[in-house]
């Protein structure tokens, strides 16, 4: 009974320290060019051609 505890224990922490470290990943990263380009063509460029 404890063995099965501890093992659910451990894969629990294991799936919270994956969720963790993808969050911390993500927040290293540095904007991707095409989400700057899309941003800026969303500003500049029309979106509806019939007026």
């Amino acid at each position: 009974m404890l063995a099965r505890r501890f093992t659910i224990v451990c894969l629990l922490m294991s799936l919270f320290g994956m969720f963790f470290a993808i969050l911390v990943a993500e927040a290293g990263h540095s904007p991707r060019s095409w989400d700057e380009a899309t941003r800026m063509c969303h500003l500049a460029c029309p979106t509806n051609l019939r007026h």
